[in-house]
């Protein structure tokens, strides 16, 4: 019965925790690719996260013109994440430091997720409606641009054709495959916090 609960409890907390964990990096995306941050979506998020962003700012330095804190923010919550199902799993939260490395792993790969189910997306849009000017079609683009604009350098557009959305979705997967689980398994993350990349 306590094993049921206690697989209950994680789901629960694995879900919603990876929600909010979500819009907070989603948060650093929309500064990352200069979205228009008067999208209602846009809004929503900043709403969603300036409570616990605000205090954040006043000890965490910008870099490079960009607000580090909700990156900051994604990693803590990441471990906060981690070590409640750790505890809830195993009966302990594990060793700080892997919890720390676990967590940058963790939001790395969710990092590359946002960008590669954008892409996505941004595909079947560019099908179904291509001149869509929805708050969410216009944030996916904003989004995918900068991800598509280094391939679209090198590779000619084939007769109004575009294939750059393919090299992107190549790169991504082989970073996740290659970078991100060989990361994942050379530090010992357990299979159970996998489900939270």
């Amino acid at each position: 019965m306590m094993i049921g609960l206690n697989t209950a409890a994680i789901y629960v907390l694995q879900t919603l925790g990876s929600l909010y964990l979500l819009i907070v990096l989603m948060r650093f995306v929309l500064q990352l690719v200069r979205a228009n941050f008067y999208n209602p979506l846009c809004q929503f998020i900043v709403r969603a996260t300036q409570p616990l962003l605000k205090p954040l700012r006043r000890i965490i330095p910008s870099l490079f013109g960009l607000d580090m804190s909700s990156l900051v923010l994604a990693i803590i919550v990441q471990m906060i994440l981690m070590a409640l199902t750790l505890l809830l799993m195993f009966g302990t939260t594990g060793d700080p430091l892997h919890l720390l490395l676990w967590s940058i792993i963790g939001v790395t790969a969710l990092f590359l997720k946002i960008f590669f189910f954008a892409l996505i997306i941004s595909v079947i849009l560019s099908w179904v409606a291509p001149a869509s000017h929805n708050p969410g079609a216009e944030l996916v683009n904003q989004i995918c641009e900068p991800a598509l604009a280094p391939f679209r350098k090198i590779v000619p557009n084939l007769g109004g054709l575009d294939i750059s959305p393919i090299l992107a979705f190549l790169v991504l997967k082989l970073l996740d495959m290659l970078v991100i689980n060989n990361l994942a398994a050379m530090s010992g993350m357990p299979d159970v916090l996998r489900l939270l990349m």
